[in-house]
């Protein structure tokens, strides 16, 4: 047996806002959320362009005795993955019937999990030297620790299970959810994921790498993420929580629910040749396998919301895959990288990614690639989308690529529900 499935509800928390319209705009305009940051505590801080969820009061939107037993990768998450649930409008009791509900999924993803709670309890123990550390420091630096929130908080008694795959965590969760629904598993699921992974150890961590973007100023900071520009200098770390419900159309159209769009395919495959350098052929075979799912051909993609960290390697790897993907129609294929406004989101980027492009289906507009001047030779060969976003020009096939270290690929490829 096999379903479709539909995205029914959106829910965010990013840097760039909590609104999923607002966001979209603001990407649409180019605007950018990356500033200077100061990461840790003196003598042991340093700072760097980030993109942060400022404006995310977690008191206010989750309780104080709620926010006690989460760590902020738990507070982004739950946030996100609730808004998603009420809008798809199934936060009223009688919307989920209670056998729907004890199979309803969630299915999250996380490159690092509760890493402020860890680095908190280190710091306490070898800086401080605290002899104790909070007893629920295990179950807030948990790796499933967001999943089990929203399952405990929704009550939702489906699978429960947390997809860890680097950058392509929640783009793999997404892809999870598209199988159970199609499959028969379940009717309902919340997809998505959250990151955040700014504790001083992490980012000093992503230094070492030397492939984070270096700013002095704000302004610089801005437009310090510039995917596919031949001055790229490297990612913007970034925190957020982006989820999705996933539902049965059939069960969607009946209770009259909104549909964004739906989720057609899901491709993955493993680079197998380096642990942090990206393959073409990799990333190849994982949008091929999530075309022929969706039962399309490369020529009917509409736009590529792109992985595009604006790291010196992995950006002409991805313009490549796709160069050999479309073949001659290439140079017609739109392009955007949003990293560049809303920063690299690790773990949960393909989350934002795949409601991004959800919203680029839905409204039928193409958001830019923010900052790109001058495109790279290596990054040539496409349709990048500079300055502002492409408006009114339908969106009816979209893939959301996801690439990771370790080679963990993820491709989605959702479409204009067309009935």
């Amino acid at each position: 047996m096999t379903r479709r499935v539909v995205v029914t509800g959106l829910g965010l928390i990013s840097p760039l806002g909590q609104d999923v319209a607002a966001v979209f705009e603001a990407l649409m305009q180019g605007k950018s959320a990356v500033r200077l940051h100061a990461v840790g505590e003196a003598p042991h801080s340093t700072t760097i362009a980030s993109a942060c969820c400022d404006a995310f009061d977690a008191g206010a939107t989750l309780g104080r005795a709620r926010l006690a037993t989460m760590d902020r990768v738990s507070q982004l998450g739950v946030a996100a993955g609730e808004a998603a649930w009420r809008d798809a409008g199934l936060d009223a009791p009688e919307a989920v019937q209670p056998d729907e509900r004890e199979r309803a999924c969630v299915l999250w993803g996380t490159g690092g999990g509760g890493i402020q709670t860890t680095e908190s309890g280190y710091r306490a123990l070898f800086v401080k030297n605290k002899p104790r550390i909070s007893p629920l420091s295990v179950v807030m630096a948990m790796q499933n620790a967001a999943a089990s929130q929203l399952s405990l908080g929704l009550g939702l008694g489906g699978a429960c299970l947390t997809y860890s795959v680097a950058c392509a965590s929640a783009a793999a969760a997404i892809a999870e959810g598209l199988r159970r629904i199609a499959g028969g598993d379940c009717e309902l699921a919340l997809v998505g994921g959250s990151e955040a992974a700014l504790p001083y150890g992490t980012v000093k961590a992503w230094q070492s790498m030397m492939v984070l973007a270096l700013a002095d100023t704000d302004s610089a900071a801005a437009s310090a993420c510039r995917p596919f520009d031949r001055q790229r200098g490297g990612l913007v770390l970034g925190e957020g929580g982006a989820a999705l419900v996933l539902e049965d159309r059939d069960r969607a159209v009946a209770r009259g629910a909104r549909i964004y769009a739906e989720l057609v395919g899901a491709g993955q495959s493993a680079d197998h040749s380096h642990l942090t350098t990206p393959n073409a052929d990799g990333q190849l075979r994982a949008m091929r396998q999530a075309l022929r799912q969706a039962g399309a051909e490369p020529g009917d993609i509409a736009y590529v919301n792109a992985h595009g960290t604006a790291t010196l390697e992995g950006d002409p790897v991805e313009i490549a895959a796709l160069r050999a993907l479309l073949g001659d129609r290439a140079p017609g294929l739109p392009v955007s990288a949003t990293k560049s406004m809303h920063g690299h989101l690790m773990g949960a980027a393909g989350g934002i990614e795949a409601l991004i492009t959800v919203q680029a289906v839905h409204t039928g507009s193409i958001p830019p690639t923010a900052h790109l001047q001058e495109v790279d030779p290596a990054c040539a060969g496409v349709d990048h989308v500079i300055g502002t976003g492409r408006r009114g020009v339908g969106v009816p096939l979209a893939l959301s690529n996801a690439f990771a270290f370790g080679g963990s690929n993820v491709v989605l490829a959702f479409a204009w529900d067309n009935g």
